[in-house]
């Protein structure tokens, strides 16, 4: 273990000093190493060096359409999201108060926090073989491993926020078919036990053991995506970082190996691209992206030119011979038409 230990640290001081003769080639100050770059170092190291032992997983759906980066406000209360035949919409619901004995509106659910719970739910969910979750607890201890350190209590807020949207949320999901469309309406949680909000600037009441809906659970126990929790904990800074990290590790494995699938620089931005108006900023940030996803998924296989991204077969980041405690592996998920993929010219980053 000491071997393997020292010749990742090694493999770590190689990328820092690879982008340090980089920076100097190209006469620019080379970036500081921040704490995230840092850890995102450390993490694309152990994902080269050892296989995955700690999973995640995410529901195909939400590897498909996204939700919403950052907090829309209080008066937006829908989302609408499209990804090929799928459709869907959010919408926001209410939670009761018991000190003001009212329910009272809350927002949609956004930004990193909101994906990762939808990861621990999932994950906890499917480990114990139930849908029944302890919240509050587990929630800490989740944070804590992502983090590498104890979250403190305006981190806290912040998931309990994103539960408690979460919560109340509902979900109508339309897939198009060529004779008409099939439209399913459904929550993912079900019911939950309200508690009392005793830190000093929380809401008053947040869900503390919650139950997901009997679809939802059917539903993830057939098609739950598996992660790499060490590449979750590295991006859980970046929401677009997330969505393309479990949109690459749901899709790339179905991508037909002799054709590949080109997708064009419109249907990215249709999927990704919220918030940005015109695509070459799109272009610009998305292509950053996947670079930080690639650092985290190096068995990923793509290209990128002006027209688009071409998706070829790849590995997943996490095999399916891994086995859920409490509930049978996943079987794969239903994958969505691919359209005739144009041969481009480039070949697969390395």
């Amino acid at each position: 273990m000491k071997k393997l230990d020292d010749l990742l640290g090694r493999l770590g001081s190689h990328i820092r000093e690879r982008e340090e003769r980089e920076a100097a080639a190209e006469g620019r100050p080379a970036a500081m190493v921040t704490p995230i770059k840092d850890r995102m170092i450390q993490s694309s190291v152990l994902i080269m060096g050892q296989s995955a032992d700690e999973f995640l997983f995410q529901h195909t759906l939400f590897c498909q359409t996204v939700l919403p980066y950052r907090d829309p406000g209080p008066t937006v209360r829908t989302w609408e999201r499209a990804q090929g035949d799928t459709r869907l919409l959010l919408e926001a619901g209410k939670i009761y108060d018991q000190k003001a004995d009212e329910y009272k509106p809350i927002g949609l659910p956004f930004g990193p926090a909101a994906r990762l719970i939808l990861c621990h739910l999932n994950t906890e969910a499917l480990r114990r073989g139930v849908p029944s979750i302890e919240v509050e607890g587990s929630m800490t201890a989740f944070v804590h491993r992502l983090q590498g350190f104890e979250p403190n209590g305006r981190e806290i807020r912040r998931f309990k926020d994103q539960v408690s949207r979460l919560s109340v949320a509902l979900i109508r999901m339309a897939l198009i078919r060529d004779n008409g469309a099939f439209q399913v309406n459904a929550t993912i949680i079900d019911k939950f036990d309200l508690w009392k909000d005793k830190s000093g600037d929380g809401q008053g009441t947040f869900p503390s053991i919650i139950e997901l809906s009997p679809r939802y659970f059917e539903s993830l126990q057939e098609h739950a995506v598996p992660l790499d929790e060490r590449a979750i904990a590295a991006i859980a800074h970046n929401p677009m970082a997330l969505d393309v990290y479990c949109w690459l590790a749901q899709r790339l494995h179905r991508v037909d190996p002799r054709r590949g699938q080109f997708l064009a620089w419109t249907n990215l931005h249709e999927q990704f691209g919220q918030g940005y108006k015109q695509i070459r900023f799109f272009r610009r940030d998305f292509l950053n992206v996947l670079n930080m996803v690639k650092t985290q998924y190096p068995a990923a296989k793509f290209g990128t030119d002006q027209g688009g991204m071409m998706l070829f077969n790849s590995p997943p980041p996490v095999l399916r011979r891994a086995v859920l405690v409490g509930a049978p592996a996943p079987a794969p998920a239903i994958a969505p038409p691919i359209p005739n993929a144009k041969r481009l010219p480039f070949k697969p980053n390395p």
